[in-house]
């Protein structure tokens, strides 16, 4: 791997280090692989109230002798950054605090990557430490209805927004995925209808159904609140949408690129950072 750690703002403070084990593995279709983690060390995670809860997975680069136990703060004071554990962002997918057990969906693409792969071997007894969790998003009860948009990256974020709503909840969904197979059951209320989106083998980032499929879609009468994320290029063309097209206020939209084609995620959060790559 050749880019370097991402720098960051957080603090020891901010995104506190939760040190958990595999608990075991499902597979919840060809291309989604999900995590149950626990363990004596939940009794140090602490959780928020965002539905879009995420956290930062730490993974130490190999050849490196870091000191054991691993703590990623004290490591990112004493060591150079060239040398810090990478870090890679995924969604909580639901957390049962009763059993101290937290849920996270693995995006898998063969051999591509640095967490899918780790997601595909995991076993029971392995290690998964993680910084967090982050999260900024909720759904408006005084939202008339709730328009969800977002590729594979997106689905536990989705999902776990989805089944957080109330009963009598009214809105649309437009979810991108592979194929047939990769379409997950979400619990949504009887009100919130679910729009597979299938690429048919087009790499994922690469096609024109999620954003066409908000755009002409016929949109129900009333206040939406839009919680709208995955591959970046998707996003810039859905801000135009929602922003130009639908006319919705900043204060409506929760919009964000998880991931950029051609990227990894170090590279990827540096150029957030830039002008150039502000959604």
């Amino acid at each position: 791997m050749t880019s370097v750690p991402a720098a960051t703002s957080a603090t020891r403070k901010s995104r506190p280090q939760t040190n958990l084990t595999v608990l075991r593995r499902e597979q919840l279709s060809p291309h989604m692989v999900r995590i149950i983690a626990g363990g004596p060390g939940f009794a140090d995670y602490v959780n928020n109230s965002f539905v879009d809860r995420y956290v930062k997975i730490v993974f130490p680069q190999p050849g490196i002798d870091y000191p054991e136990p691993l703590d990623l703060w004290e490591v990112r004071e004493s060591m150079p950054r060239d040398q810090w554990p990478h870090t890679r962002t995924y969604t909580v997918r639901w957390v049962d605090e009763a059993a101290g057990e937290v849920a996270i969906d693995f995006v898998i693409h063969g051999d591509e990557g640095l967490a899918g792969p780790w997601a595909a071997s995991a076993r029971p007894g392995d290690a998964l430490t993680f910084t967090g969790p982050g999260g900024g998003y909720n759904p408006d009860p005084a939202a008339d209805w709730y328009l969800f948009a977002g590729d594979e990256s997106a689905l536990p974020a989705i999902g776990a927004s989805i089944e957080s709503l109330p009963e009598d909840a009214r809105g649309l969904a437009f979810l991108e995925v592979d194929g047939d197979a990769d379409v997950q059951a979400i619990s949504a209320p009887a009100g919130v209808e679910l729009r597979w989106l299938l690429r048919g083998g087009v790499p994922a980032g690469a096609s024109g159904l999620l954003v066409s499929a908000v755009r002409d879609a016929i949109w129900p009468e009333g206040r939406v609140q839009v919680f709208a994320h995955g591959e970046r290029g998707y996003m810039k063309s859905l801000r135009e949408v929602l922003y130009a097209q639908r006319g919705l206020q900043r204060s409506q939209v929760s919009l964000s690129g998880y991931w950029a084609m051609g990227r990894v995620e170090d590279d990827f959060q540096a150029e957030k950072k830039l002008p150039i790559g502000e959604i």
